[in-house]
């Protein structure tokens, strides 16, 4: 099969241009404004590229690396949870995702405006920051505007999806890597709908078969048996099990299911890095642990994303996806 022809923005895209567009046109960092780019070895290039780039806009730019932590939601240093307030924007290509932190929280709480990229590689980068901008604004914007007033979403797929999440009355989230308000944050690139189901009240049974943050690209499915809000069942090969372990290592309220997503991007694949798989079009995220910062409850030390591909997805009674494609 012939590959598919490559747009002239794809084409002429690198990795720097990829840089500036993000701290440009979707953070619009200004030459009176001072960056933090925060990063760590496994994305150090990254990093120093943002740094470079930063160097052209900001009024001052600073990098710091720090090490790899542990899994998506661990704190960075308190040294660096403090230098996070002192700046107007922050960047963050790193291993791990420190949006579900206090850190961020704090720092955003002042205005500091922060974009998240965690597991992001180069290929993400170009390929996703060549997307329609306004495109993925539309279907992020039509998608929330369903979502408005519905009580329960319910998830099947011919894999054995089965899973009923009452959302009534919680916070929608619109998140499309346009940040350049006040106190805004986010993935970047990003493009997804999501919220916080409510705690203990989620039933039925989750089959992921895209990825998993923490172990990647799934090989084979992962059946998870969900019982009021609670992940207590976990079938499959390894990766069953290397899931079960991650959640354990957390603790109790890890397990509790913490988020419910759809992705808006047309330009996302499934890569095995959760940052861009959460964000394809076509699929559902459910997640575990801390979502505080999605307006719920559980205090987890971690936020372990899963993909589902080819839903159905109801909103109460009304199919808005079947088998991955928009039906709104």
């Amino acid at each position: 099969m012939p590959r598919k022809k490559k747009t002239e923005k794809e084409k002429e895209l690198t990795l720097v241009d990829a840089a500036r567009i993000a701290l440009s046109d979707y953070l619009g960092v200004s030459s009176v404004e001072t960056l933090l780019v925060l990063s760590d070895e496994p994305l150090r290039e990254i990093g120093l590229t943002f740094f470079q780039v930063g160097k052209e806009l900001a009024h001052e730019v600073f990098y710091c690396e720090i090490k790899p932590r542990k899994v998506n939601g661990e704190e960075p240093p308190e040294q660096i949870a403090l230098l996070m307030q002192e700046v107007d924007v922050v960047v963050a290509p790193m291993s791990k995702s420190i949006t579900h932190t206090n850190a961020r929280r704090e720092a955003t709480k002042l205005g500091v405006r922060i974009a998240t990229m965690p597991g992001i590689t180069q290929d993400t980068m170009i390929r996703c920051l060549s997307a329609d901008a306004d495109k993925i604004l539309k279907i992020t914007e039509n998608v929330a505007k369903q979502l408005q007033n519905v009580s329960t979403i319910r998830v099947t797929t011919e894999l054995g999806t089965d899973i009923t999440l009452p959302v009534k009355g919680r916070n929608i989230i619109k998140s499309t890597g346009i940040l350049r308000n006040i106190g805004e944050y986010g993935n970047l690139p990003s493009g997804e709908v999501y919220l916080a189901p409510w705690e203990k009240q989620s039933n039925g049974v989750i089959v992921f078969d895209g990825s998993i943050a923490g172990i990647g690209k799934l090989k084979h499915p992962v059946k998870v048996t969900v019982e009021d809000g609670y992940g207590v069942d976990f079938e499959g090969d390894e990766e069953a099990k290397m899931l079960y372990d991650i959640l354990k290592d957390i603790g109790h309220e890890a397990f509790a299911i913490g988020e419910f997503g759809i992705g808006t991007n047309y330009k996302a694949t499934i890569t095995g890095s959760i940052l861009e798989d959460e964000k394809v079009l076509g699929t559902i995220h459910i997640a575990f642990g801390n979502n505080q910062t999605m307006g719920g409850k559980i205090k987890a030390k971690g936020h372990i994303d899963g993909i589902v591909t080819k839903p159905n997805v109801y909103f109460d009674d009304k199919l808005i996806m079947k088998e991955g494609k928009l039906l709104i």
